[in-house]
């Protein structure tokens, strides 16, 4: 199944538990404005390339839309119909007046120079400049993308608008960037694990943790386990997989992979198998880099008793039976991996101030997904489209868009 199919589906399962008409669900399952473009920019060697950028507006309902541009090879339409919908809900699950959008370009950034990414984000912007805007969608970093992108997207936008420094979130702090926003979906996780250890007693202090992707995400959040006495016992990204059951030394795999572009190599861990980083023996995994990642094939083998997605979709719906009665609890990424959204009011909040605000967000919001699961005998992730999809179907409703 993939991401649409399975986004589609818990949706509709969470239709049902609150009782939407058809009319309603169809009005809040199709997307408000789906977007193609075809990008060709001249390479550095003198020839040209042509890549296809999307844009999926899923929606408003609740305010401008908002969601990130990733960079990478697999981005197609279905995937980026996914992640916008997962943004609806979740902008609604952490409560704030947005909806949902995604974005993408199918390229290799790391087969491509700065001066060809910039180019090539230039021209995606010119092509759907006209269609964003700070009222109506505004995009964020996300995989392959990050402040830099953001930057040449606010500067070619502004040639067409003027000076618009709220058109994205993740930009540069020299440009307007919030402080901490870099951190923020790695630090949305620690304050959902803290949730959700909190409520069957535990804390991090002592726990064993996998984490797979050691991108923004996965790398934030394993510096900030690891700060709270988490023990990191095995990592993996693009470049191979790392593992040590006394604990790896984060700060010093931070500066390796600065170092090196990647884990691989590092010294004070053994090399495993990445394949194998997701059955690895722990207390709690980290999924934080691709979707799709737990599925039937592996499931029977995660000996993780807890689930924390940072990343979109990494559980199939076939996973997730599988691990429920395994009895494994899933903390589903519309929540978890909210963090990143939570600052985008335009305030210049000091970096403090910001984590203490977050922090607010999270535990507000782990607290409302425990009211759904309670209301509807359900599990978190139907607790998290629940609450979600009531929300943007009451704001529907109030506007009179779903009759």
């Amino acid at each position: 199944m993939n991401a649409l199919a399975a986004t589609n589906r818990n949706f509709k399962l969470a239709s049902r538990l609150l009782g939407l008409d058809s009319k309603l669900e169809k009005s809040l399952l199709i997307p408000f404005r789906e977007i193609k473009v075809e990008c060709t920019i001249p390479k550095d060697d003198g020839t040209l390339a042509s890549f296809i950028g999307f844009r999926v507006q899923h929606d408003n309902a609740r305010g401008p839309m908002k969601g990130g541009i990733r960079y990478h090879p697999e981005v197609e339409p279905d995937e980026v119909n996914a992640l916008a919908q997962l943004m609806t809900w979740k902008t609604a699950v952490a409560k704030i007046p947005y909806g949902g959008a995604k974005g993408g370009i199918g390229c290799d950034p790391s087969e491509l120079s700065i001066s060809e990414l910039e180019r090539l984000t230039r021209v995606f912007t010119q092509k759907i400049h006209d269609l964003i805007g700070i009222h109506t969608d505004v995009p964020a970093p996300d995989m392959g993308t990050g402040p830099q992108t953001m930057a040449w997207i606010l500067d070619e936008y502004s040639k067409f608008h003027g000076h618009s420094p709220a058109i994205v979130t993740g930009k540069p702090i020299d440009l307007g960037g919030s402080l901490g926003r870099d951190a923020a979906t790695g630090r949305g996780v620690l304050f959902a694990t803290e949730a959700l250890l909190n409520e069957h007693g535990k804390s991090i202090s002592g726990q064993r943790f996998v984490i797979q992707g050691f991108g923004n995400v996965g790398s934030w959040a394993a510096k900030l386990i690891s700060e709270k006495g988490g023990k990191i016992v095995a990592v993996s990204d693009v470049t191979g997989a790392i593992k040590n059951k006394n604990g790896i030394d984060i700060s010093g795999l931070l500066e390796h992979t600065k170092e090196n572009r990647g884990i691989k190599g590092f010294d004070g861990a053994d090399s495993t198998d990445p394949d194998s980083i997701l059955v690895e023996d722990c207390d709690i995994l980290v999924p934080a880099a691709l979707g799709g990642v737990i599925n039937r094939e592996n499931a029977n083998e995660i000996k993780a008793k807890f689930i924390i997605e940072g990343a979109n979709h990494p559980t199939d719906p076939e996973a997730d039976e599988i691990l429920r009665k395994k009895g494994v609890v899933i903390l589903p990424d519309i929540y978890a991996n909210s963090g990143g959204v939570t600052n985008i009011q335009g305030f210049m909040w000091d970096e403090e101030k910001v984590n203490k605000e977050l922090r607010t967000y999270m535990t507000r919001g782990f607290t409302d997904l425990k009211d759904m699961c309670q209301t509807h005998s359900c599990d978190l992730r139907m607790g998290a489209f629940t609450l979600g999809v009531k929300r943007v179907a009451q704001a529907t409703t109030i506007r009179g868009w779903g009759s």
